[in-house]
């Protein structure tokens, strides 16, 4: 249950001191705001503050809306969760396992390679040395970074993260649909939660009241993102939201707004282990105190990018935390679990 007001008030006075803070942090509980605080620059040459309806990118936060989308095209008939990427695209590739199923590539257990596997890279930014970022405008531009690799092992063997994937599941969105992928997200997912001011932005071309993503260098300096990441986010991460939008979209999932009981519930299911008391669903991480749901959560990390944001079913609180920076978030959640937020 969440604990007393002094506590609270004392708490928000910790939360700009983790990390030289930048972003926003939002909890909330039946629409009623417990916490909205906001630190840092979203243009830092400027000296443009961050606001409560800063739009921040959210990296592999948004990969979950991704997997949404699928859901939407299983309850319409569109494919299943055991189709397989053989039958449902129309592109080759030649030493993937025809095994792989649509329920695969949403639970991280495909198999395939990945255009940046985290295990092997450390540096994002390396991938753009031989393949510029400002190239990458739509998902079939990330298909030459990993369609003609070997698989990495079988199909449903185990979890191992992956970015390809969800470009792949962004791909059968596109084909099974005709609609653009970003253009489906914000149609279909967006404007049905009120997420009016969130979107899939160039970033040459960002709208304003967005922050730019800060890179610190180990001299004190930084640098914006811009040549850091793909220039247009997509299916497996990139969108813009704001933080009170971001808890929108928890309560479209958890009102049936997005997809029906029995899908949503199809969605939010431990479909894979990770680890001890982590959990995998559809593009969404479950963590779990004593053998029940503690929160359902999504998170996201890009070079100047940090987010984290989850929903408590035992409360029905909703937290969001973006910031315009490589870190904070982590730390600022974990610290308002551990202060003010208990199972009961």
């Amino acid at each position: 249950m969440l604990k007393n007001e002094s506590l609270i008030e004392n708490t928000l006075k910790r939360i700009n001191s983790i990390e030289d803070f930048s972003g926003v942090v939002h909890m909330e509980k039946d629409k009623e705001t417990l916490i909205l605080t906001q630190a840092g620059y979203a243009n830092r040459a400027e000296k443009i503050a961050n606001k409560r309806d800063t739009r921040f990118g959210i990296a592999s936060g948004c990969k979950l809306f991704t997997a949404v989308a699928i859901c939407q095209l299983v309850e319409s008939g569109m494919l299943s969760f055991e189709t397989k990427i053989t039958e449902c695209m129309d592109f080759d590739f030649p030493n993937f396992d025809y095994n792989v199923t649509v329920h695969h590539l949403l639970t991280h257990s495909a198999g395939i390679p990945d255009y940046f596997d985290e295990d092997i890279m450390d540096d994002f930014e390396e991938l753009w040395i031989n393949k510029p970022m400002y190239l990458l405008k739509e998902l079939k531009d990330f298909l030459p970074m990993f369609q003609n690799k070997n698989m990495a092992f079988k199909p449903g063997e185990r979890f191992h993260y992956n970015n390809a994937g969800f470009i792949l599941l962004g791909l059968i969105v596109e084909q099974r649909t005709g609609v653009g992928f970003t253009d489906y997200i914000e149609k279909n997912i967006f404007r049905r939660c009120g997420m009016d001011a969130s979107g899939y932005f160039s970033l040459d071309r960002l709208p304003d009241h967005t922050a730019l993503g800060y890179i610190e260098e180990k001299d004190g300096t930084w640098r914006t993102n811009t040549y850091s990441i793909p220039i247009k986010g997509g299916a497996d991460g990139g969108a813009y939201v704001t933080a009170p939008e971001m808890n929108k979209f928890w309560d479209g999932l958890f009102s049936y707004k997005l997809l029906d009981e029995p899908t949503t519930n199809m969605l939010l299911s431990p479909h894979i282990e990770v680890k001890s008391d982590v959990d995998y669903g559809y593009g969404i991480w479950i963590n779990k105190k004593a053998d029940d749901v503690f929160k359902y959560h999504v998170m996201g990390y890009d070079p100047g990018v940090s987010f984290h944001s989850a929903f408590y079913p035992n409360t029905k609180i909703k937290l969001t935390i973006p910031s315009n920076k490589s870190n904070g978030p982590f730390k600022i959640m974990k610290l308002l679990e551990d202060e003010l937020l208990t199972k009961g």
